[in-house]
């Protein structure tokens, strides 16, 4: 049976991710493995919030809660997916990695991978 630690082992090998990180709602780590020099608790304590803006911009239109975020950077994308009501998934892809191919795998899986969490 899979585990998280599985889950962020997979997301690491996908070519041009840098950091896969498993997260409660809060910020808090429930599993990671990031490149060296990464501060994951700190890219992870910004996460509720972006979240909470997302969730309240998504009822003012009336298109639920977020699902799946793409926020583009300079030298990094990251993918925020909600697993479940308490549980998300960070990845770090850098700006050559294929992209779509990463947020197809994790919207086509998504039930599987909340599974596990």
């Amino acid at each position: 049976m899979a585990t998280i630690r599985d889950l962020v082992a997979t997301l690491r090998r996908f070519d041009g991710v840098t950091a896969a990180a498993v997260l409660g709602r809060d910020g808090l780590l429930i599993d990671h493995d990031a490149n060296a020099g990464l501060d994951a608790e700190q890219v992870a304590a910004h996460v509720p919030s972006i979240l909470q803006f997302a969730d309240e911009l998504g009822g003012a239109a009336s298109a639920g809660r977020l699902q799946t975020a793409v926020l583009e950077h300079e030298e990094a994308t990251v993918v925020l997916a909600a697993m479940s009501a308490d549980v998300v998934l960070l990845v770090l892809v850098r700006p050559d990695a294929n992209l779509g191919a990463l947020v197809y795998d994790i919207r086509r899986h998504r039930a599987g991978l909340a599974a596990l969490v």
